[in-house]
């Protein structure tokens, strides 16, 4: 099984207070941006790689779609989700993202959050999104940004006073596995550069329709004034691409 810390009993804790994970979508910062790239999702089978909490899936029923299957590595994740859950039109399921074994075309979207820098390999799982996207279908997903994953510790450069002043980049375009500190807890993430994000998707038959690097809303930021400090460095990238 891969590497799985949302199930650990004090990271989890620390998780459940986070803003997005008592607020939801509207209290997600890229959340504005994410909505916008969704197609009419009316009447449409979607599969969510990395559900949480359900977020996204409860969303998408409610916009009409068919049916939604929400994936995730995490039991606690899945108990959450299904227990704030009351629609049949949505399955979850525990599993790894890169052990998904769906019948070729079996979505009209395909949506993640926050999920695919746990991924070691993005090629491999770019190809196995195209087969299992019905034609004319869309992909959006959100990851953190190539800036914010390079040098690995995921922390500001402070001065002798504890001000930040500056966030480091580097070993850019060196890939590969990083070991960061999130929530008091060391974690296992994959760095990539927005090169290889990009290509993967276009050298498996995907056009791309936008890329965002979001920053907060007005809103956001009249409420939470410390969130001025994500216009230093990007934070998180989104891309939506399509299947032609």
């Amino acid at each position: 099984m891969k590497e799985n810390r949302y199930d650990d009993n004090d990271f989890f804790s620390q998780y459940s207070k986070m803003p997005r994970s008592v607020g939801g979508l509207q209290s997600a910062g890229e959340w504005h941006e994410f909505q916008k790239l969704l197609p009419n999702i009316e009447g449409k089978s979607v599969l969510d790689l990395g559900c949480g909490y359900g977020w996204h899936c409860r969303y998408a029923v409610e916009q009409g779609a068919q049916s939604v299957i929400g994936i995730d590595l995490s039991e606690k994740m899945l108990k959450e989700a299904k227990d704030r859950t009351n629609d049949e039109r949505i399955v979850y399921m525990r599993g790894a993202i890169e052990d998904i074994n769906f019948d070729k075309e079996s979505f009209d979207l395909i949506i993640s959050s926050l999920a695919f820098h746990y991924i070691k390999s993005f090629e491999l799982i770019s190809e196995k999104l195209f087969q299992i996207l019905k034609h004319k279908g869309d992909l959006v997903f959100s990851v953190e940004h190539p800036v914010f994953t390079a040098f690995g510790n995921q922390d500001w450069i402070y001065d002798e006073k504890g001000n930040k002043i500056h966030w480091p980049v580097d070993n850019y375009f060196i890939e590969g596995r990083r070991e960061a500190t999130f929530l008091g807890k060391k974690i296992i993430k994959y760095h990539r550069t927005l090169t290889t994000y990009i290509n993967s998707l276009i050298n498996n038959g995907f056009t791309i329709k936008k890329v965002i690097e979001p920053l907060p809303s007005q809103e956001m930021l009249r409420e939470n004034e410390a969130l001025k400090e994500e216009f230093r460095r990007p934070m998180m990238l989104i891309i939506s691409a399509y299947k032609d």
